[in-house]
C-alpha cells in the first residue's frame, strides 16, 4: 500500500451533489432538421460530429486495417497467462565486518530492509566500545541528572529464552537506552539463575534419555559437576541470545548465582538469619514432589481445576493407568462399644490410614452422645478420638463430621497442632506407602487408593461416590500429584520481615503499578506464612547448617539445639565448639540445598557486592526499579523487598512495574506440551515448521506430548515463522497493554512491525536520495524563520511526538509511546511531509525553498531515529550512521545520543491548524476519487470565497496534489470563479470546497448500472427480511436479541438503499449532455 492509499484508507467524508449541473436535453425535444439552427445548436452539433470522428477512428484501430465490416467486432483472443518468474531464493547475508569493528557504512543502501544484514556488528562494537558501562564523572561521581539502575530478573538456566524473557527485556532495556540518552548514569546488570530443582531436572532428564542413567549412577559432585558443563553449554547460549535481543547489559557485571559472589552473600545471609532466630528448623508439612524428590515451594505448584470425576494419568505409573480424582468416597467408621457408625467423606481416601481424629461441631446435636468416644480403624489396629471443633467441623456441610489426617493435610495439620494428636506419616519419599499403613505397606499410593476403596465395601463401609469439583496440586517440572509430607527442613519467619515491606509502600519508599498490584502486596504479605527454604537437591546453594553429632550420643536431627550455621566449615567448628567445649563431635552439613528463591532474594544487592561494602553497592544501591512478571510478585520481588530491608535497611528499588503474561494468539497459556511456546531467536530469524517439529524432537516430551505439541504446531505455523527481526519483535512486544494481565501475541502483527522497519528504511533512503551527496546540516536544528508551512507542521508534529514519547516512558506506558513514534514516523514525516516537499526539493524548484525542505527533512530523520532508538536500536543505528552530521554534533553511536526534546520554538498552533486545512482538502479530493471512481489523471478545482483562503489554498496546490493518488492537476479558483460544469464537489469550510471533474471522465451509465444493481440486491435481501419479521407469531417466538438484530439489520438495508439511491441521482445530475 502507497503513502497515499494509507491516507485515503483513513479518510473520512462522501461527495455532495455536482456544482453547476446542466439541463439534460432528451432526442425527443431535439430541432428539426429545417428549422433554422441558432449558434449554440450549430456549435453543439460541431462537438457531436467531432466525438463521432473520434469514435470512429477508435473503432477502426480496434478492427484492423484490412477488416471489411466496420460494425463487425473483432473477437478477443484469450490472453495466455504468463508464467510467473519464481522469486529469487534470498542472498545469504555474509558480514565482512571484524568482530567489534564498527560497521563500513561507505557502500551504497540496500534496496529494501533486511534485518539480518541490518543487525550484524553493531552490537559488538557497542560491547567493545563500552557504550552500555555506566559513565560517571572525573571522580566517579553519578551524573547530575541522577542515576538509572536495573537489576534485570536473571533467566533459569534450563535452556533458552522464551518470549516471556523478550518482553522484560523489551520493557527493560527501552527504559534503560532511553535514560542512557537523557544523560543519567546508568546500569543495566545480567546474568543467569542456577534455578536448583528447574535445571537439575532438565539435566536428569537428558542424562536419562541419552546415556540411560540416573544422578545417583553418577554421585553427587560427578553430576554437579555435569550441570556445570551443561550450564556453561546453555548459560553461554542465553546470554548470546540476550544480545540478539539487544539488551545493553554491562557485561563486564555478568553475574550468575551460583558465583563467588553470590555464593558468600547467600551463606552471609543465612547465617545472619540462623543468629538472629529468622531461620529455625521444624518438622512441618511441606508440598512433596515424589517424582523429583522434594520439596518445592508453592510457585512450583500449579493448581488444576476439575469440574468432576476425571479419570488422570500421574508420572511413575504405567501409561495406560489412570486415576479416580474430583470425587468425594463416604465410608463409615464404627464407634466403638456402641455399634453406631459415623460417615465421612475425603476426596483422598488412601490418606485414611493416616487419621487420627474424627471432628464433629460441638453444638451439633446429631453427634454430641459420641463426644469423648472413639471409633475403630478398619484396617490398622488404632483406636480415633471423636473431638469437637466448631472451626473444623461445618454442621451444615456433608454429614457434619470430618476424618482429620494432621500428617498429610494442611488444614488438618492446624487441627492437629490445636488438639495435640499424633501425627502419623504414612508415606514414603518415593510415593509408596510405610510400615505404618499395615497390610498396604510398599503399595504406591495411587494403588492404594483404589484398593481400599474395594477393601472398605468388603467390610461394608463404603457408602457413595459422589462428584467434588475441586483443585488438584501438580508439580509444575514433572506433572506428579503433589502430596503434604512432613520433613525437618529449615523455615524463615516471615511475619516480621513482612511488616517492613508493607511500611516501605506505605510510606512511599517503594511504588508498585499498576495499582491492583499493590492491593495484592498488602493482602498476600498480611497474610503470610513461613517460608521453607530445604530443598532435597544436589544443585545449588549447600545449606551452611551442620549438625553436631556427639560421639556417644543418639542425638535428635530434629532438635535445634545440636545444630550450628557458619559461613564456612572452620566457623561451624569454632561455633560448635563453643556450644559444646570439651566435647567430641563431628560435623555433618545438611545435604540439602537452599531454595533457588532464597538467593535470587538478595540479586539487587548481592550483584553489587554486598556483604562488602563495595563501590558498585555505595553508588547503584538501591536499584531504580524492578520490573517482572505480576505473577512472581510475592515469590520473589517480596522476598527481595524484605530481604533487602532487613539486610540493608533499604527497599532494594524505588518502584516495581509488573508486566503482562503472554499467551498465544487464542489466549491459551504458552506451553510445551501445547506446541506453543516460541523462541524469540526463531521470530527474528525465521523458522519453517520443519524446524520447530524438529527442536520439539530435542526436548525432553513424552511420545504424547510429543505429538499434540506437533500439531499444535502445525495449527499456530502452518508455514512456520517469518523473518521479522529484533527491531520488529521488540516494537511489537512493547506495543501491548503491558500494564494488563494477559497479552495474545500473534506472530502476524510482528511481521507487520518488520513491514514498519521497511518503511523506515525506504524513507529513510528515498530521504537521502532527496538531500543529496552535497548536503550539509545547518550546525543546529534551531528553525530560520524561512520554513514553509508544511515545514512548520512536520516541525510542530515532531515536537507533539517527542513531547508525547517522553511523556509515556516516564510513566513506562510503552503502548503509547510505541504509538505516538509509528503515527509520526508513518503517518506524518513518511505519508504526508516526505510527499508533500517532492515538488519543493525538485532540482528545477525555487533553491531557497528547496534548502529550507532539506534541512527540516535532515531534522526530522535525525530526531525521529534518536525518539526510536531505545525500542529499536538495530535499524536505527543503521539509519542514523548514514546521514551526515552538524557540525556540533560528534557523537559516534546514536545510543549515546542525546534523546530529543521538545524545543519551544518548534511549537507553531496556526501552522498546524493551516496545514490541517491543506490536509482535509487532501483527504476531499481522495473521498471524492475514490466514490466517482476517477482513481488516475483527476483534475481538481479548489474554490474559495475569500482572498485569504485563495492565498492559502493557492500557495498549497502542489502539496495537496502529491497527497492524492491519480491526480494529474489541482487548479485553486480565485473568489468568484467557478469550478467547470460537471463537476462533484466537497465541502470543506464555509470559505472552500473541493471539486473533482467527472463528466467525461468516467462511464457514467455503467457506473449507474452498477449502483442500480446493487439497489436490486439490496432490495431482495430487505424484502426478505420483511418477510420474516412480519411472519405469524414473530413477536412471541423469536428471543428479544434475535428480533433486536434483525430491526438493526432493516434498519441498514434501508440506509444503504437511500445512499445507492442518492448516488444515482448524483451521477444522473453529473451526466449531462453524455
Amino acid at each position: 500500500m502507497s503513502c497515499e492509499d494509507k491516507l485515503q484508507a483513513t479518510a473520512s467524508g462522501s461527495a455532495s451533489s455536482a456544482s453547476n449541473p446542466p439541463a439534460a436535453t432528451p432526442d425527443s425535444e431535439a430541432p428539426s432538421d429545417s428549422a433554422p439552427k441558432t449558434k449554440n445548436q450549430e456549435k453543439n452539433e460541431a462537438k457531436r460530429k467531432a466525438k463521432m470522428e473520434k469514435f470512429l477512428k477508435k473503432q477502426a484501430a480496434l478492427n484492423g486495417a484490412g477488416s471489411t465490416d466496420s460494425g463487425a467486432k473483432k473477437e478477443k483472443k484469450p490472453k495466455e497467462k504468463e508464467a510467473k518468474a519464481a522469486p529469487k531464493p534470498k542472498e545469504t547475508f555474509v558480514s565482512t565486518t571484524p568482530k567489534g569493528e564498527k560497521k563500513d557504512m561507505s557502500q551504497p543502501m540496500a534496496g529494501s530492509y533486511d534485518p539480518v544484514a541490518v543487525e550484524s556488528s553493531w552490537y559488538d562494537w557497542w560491547e567493545k566500545q563500552k557504550y552500555f558501562e555506566p559513565k560517571t564523572g572525573p571522580n566517579g561521581e553519578i551524573s547530575p541528572k541522577g542515576k538509572f539502575v536495573v537489576t534485570a530478573p536473571p533467566p533459569n538456566v534450563t535452556g533458552r529464552l522464551h518470549i516471556g524473557h523478550a518482553l522484560f527485556i523489551a520493557i527493560q532495556d527501552s527504559l534503560v537506552r532511553w535514560n542512557r540518552m537523557r544523560g543519567l548514569t546508568t546500569l543495566f546488570v545480567g546474568g543467569t539463575d542456577h534455578a536448583g530443582i528447574s535445571t537439575q531436572s532438565v539435566v536428569e532428564k537428558q542424562v536419562w534419555k541419552h546415556e540411560k542413567r540416573t544422578r545417583h549412577d553418577y554421585g553427587r559432585e560427578a553430576f554437579i559437576d555435569k550441570i556445570w558443563e551443561w550450564k556453561s553449554e546453555y548459560g553461554h547460549t542465553i546470554m548470546n541470545q540476550m544480545r540478539r535481543l539487544g539488551t545493553s547489559f554491562d557485561w563486564s557485571r555478568e553475574r550468575f548465582t551460583l558465583d563467588d559472589m553470590l555464593t558468600r552473600a547467600t551463606r552471609e545471609t543465612f547465617v545472619r538469619l540462623f543468629d538472629d532466630g529468622i531461620i529455625y528448623r521444624s518438622n512441618r508439612l511441606v508440598n512433596w514432589c515424589h517424582r523429583l524428590n522434594t520439596t518445592l515451594s508453592n510457585l512450583e505448584v500449579e493448581n488444576k481445576e476439575l469440574k468432576g470425576r476425571t479419570l488422570m494419568g500421574v508420572p511413575g505409573y504405567a501409561p495406560e493407568e489412570k486415576f479416580e480424582f474430583g470425587v468425594l468416597v463416604h465410608f463409615a467408621y464404627e464407634v466403638e462399644g456402641t455399634g453406631e457408625r459415623i460417615v465421612v467423606a475425603t476426596t483422598r481416601i488412601e490418606t485414611m490410614l493416616g487419621d487420627t481424629a474424627v471432628v464433629v461441631n460441638p453444638n451439633d446435636e446429631r453427634y454430641k452422645h459420641l463426644h469423648g468416644k472413639f471409633v475403630r480403624h478398619p484396617f490398622i489396629d488404632r483406636r480415633i478420638p471423636i473431638i469437637t471443633d466448631a472451626e473444623a467441623a461445618d454442621m451444615e456441610f456433608g454429614t457434619g463430621a470430618v476424618k482429620i489426617t494432621p500428617a498429610h493435610d494442611f488444614n488438618d495439620w492446624e487441627v492437629g497442632k490445636r488438639h495435640n494428636l499424633s501425627f502419623i506419616n504414612i508415606l514414603n519419599e518415593d510415593g509408596t506407602y510405610n510400615e505404618n499403613t499395615g497390610p498396604y505397606n510398599g503399595m504406591l499410593r495411587f494403588h492404594v487408593r483404589k484398593q481400599i476403596v474395594e477393601d472398605l465395601k468388603k467390610k461394608g463401609l463404603y457408602v457413595d461416590t459422589t462428584e467434588n469439583p475441586m483443585q488438584i496440586p501438580v508439580c509444575s517440572k514433572s506433572g506428579d500429584v503433589i502430596e503434604p509430607l512432613m520433613k525437618p527442613q529449615w523455615w524463615v519467619r516471615c511475619k516480621d520481615l513482612a511488616e517492613p515491606a508493607m511500611e516501605a509502600v506505605r510510606n512511599g519508599d517503594l511504588e508498585i503499578t499498576p495499582s491492583r498490584s499493590e492491593k495484592d502486596w498488602f493482602k498476600w504479605l498480611g497474610d503470610i506464612r513461613d517460608w521453607c527454604v530445604s530443598r532435597q537437591l544436589w544443585w545449588g546453594h549447600r545449606i551452611p547448617a551442620y549438625f553436631v553429632r556427639i560421639a556417644g550420643q543418639s542425638n535428635d536431627s530434629c532438635d535445634p539445639a545440636y545444630w550450628v550455621a557458619g559461613r564456612d566449615l572452620d566457623e561451624a567448628t569454632r561455633r560448635a565448639k563453643e556450644r559444646f567445649p570439651d566435647t567430641d563431635f563431628e560435623l555433618e552439613q545438611d545435604p540439602d540445598v537452599l531454595d533457588t528463591w532464597f538467593s535470587s532474594g538478595l540479586w539487587p544487592f548481592a550483584a553489587m557486592g554486598w556483604p562488602e561494602n563495595t563501590d558498585d553497592f555505595e553508588k547503584f544501591f538501591p536499584t531504580t526499579f524492578m520490573e517482572t512478571g505480576w505473577d512472581i510478585l510475592f515469590f520473589w520481588i517480596a522476598r527481595m523487598v524484605m530481604l533487602g530491608i532487613y539486610l540493608t535497611g533499604k527497599s532494594p528499588f524505588s518502584k516495581v512495574f509488573c508486566h503482562a503474561m503472554i499467551r498465544d494468539a487464542h489466549g491459551r497459556k504458552m506451553s510445551k506440551s501445547l506446541g506453543n511456546v516460541i523462541d524469540p531467536i526463531d521470530v527474528i530469524t525465521g523458522i519453517s515448521l520443519e524446524q520447530l517439529h524438529a527442536k520439539l524432537e530435542d526436548g525432553n516430551l513424552d511420545s504424547r506430548e510429543f505429538e499434540k505439541a506437533k500439531d499444535g504446531q502445525k495449527k499456530d505455523f502452518p508455514s512456520g515463522i517469518p523473518e521479522c527481526g529484533t527491531d520488529a519483535l521488540r516494537f511489537a512486544l512493547c506495543a501491548n497493554p503491558i500494564a494488563n494481565t494477559d497479552i495474545n501475541l500473534d506472530i502476524q502483527r510482528v511481521d507487520g512491525y518488520r513491514k514498519f522497519c521497511n518503511k523506515l528504511w525506504n524513507a529513510t533512503r528515498f530521504a537521502l536520495m532527496k538531500l543529496g551527496d552535497d548536503f550539509v546540516p545547518l550546525a543546529e536544528a534551531t528553525p530560520t524563520g524561512h520554513e514553509s508551512l508544511a515545514e512548520k507542521w512536520i516541525l510542530q508534529r515532531l515536537n507533539v511526538a517527542v513531547r508525547n514519547v517522553n511523556a509515556a516512558l516516564e510513566e513506562m506506558n510503552l503502548m503509547a509511546a510505541t504509538t505516538a513514534i509509528y503515527s509520526f514516523w508513518l503517518y506524518e514525516l513518511c505519508d504526508v511531509y516526505i510527499e508533500y516537499i517532492k515538488p519543493i526539493t525538485t532540482p528545477d524548484a525555487d533553491a531557497d525553498g528547496r534548502r529550507s525542505a532539506q534541512q527540516t527533512l535532515y531534522t526530522c530523520l535525525d530526531e525521529g531515529l534518536k525518539l526510536l532508538h531505545p525500542i529499536m536500536p538495530f535499524v536505527t543505528e543503521e539509519l542514523w550512521q548514514r546521514l551526515p552530521r552538524r557540525k556540533s554534533d560528534a557523537v559516534p553511536s546514536i545510543c549515546i545520543a542525546p534523546y530529543p526534546v521538545p524545543r519551544d520554538e518548534y511549537d507553531d498552533s496556526k501552522a498546524e491548524a493551516d496545514f490541517e486545512v491543506a490536509m482535509n482538502i487532501a483527504k476531499a479530493g481522495r473521498s471524492l476519487a475514490a466514490d466517482y471512481n476517477v482513481l488516475a489523471k483527476s483534475t481538481f478545482y479548489i474554490s474559495n470565497s475569500s482572498g485569504a483562503s485563495y492565498a492559502h489554498t493557492s500557495a498549497q496546490a502542489d502539496g495537496i496534489a502529491t497527497l492524492i493518488k491519480g491526480c494529474q492537476s489541482i487548479t485553486a479558483l480565485k473568489p468568484g470563479e467557478t469550478a467547470p460544469a460537471g463537476c462533484a464537489v466537497f465541502s470543506i469550510s464555509d470559505e472552500i470546497a473541493m471539486h473533482l471533474l467527472v463528466r467525461g471522465q468516467v462511464d457514467i451509465a455503467r457506473e449507474i448500472t452498477k449502483l442500480e444493481g446493487k439497489v436490486s440486491k439490496t432490495l431482495k435481501l430487505k424484502s426478505g427480511l420483511e418477510a420474516k419479521l412480519n411472519a405469524p407469531k414473530y413477536t412471541i417466538i423469536v428471543p428479544v436479541d434475535v428480533r433486536e438484530a434483525n430491526a438493526s439489520k432493516l434498519n441498514n438495508y434501508e440506509a444503504e438503499i437511500d445512499a445507492l439511491q442518492n448516488a444515482i441521482k448524483t451521477f444522473l445530475t453529473l451526466k449531462g449532455d453524455d
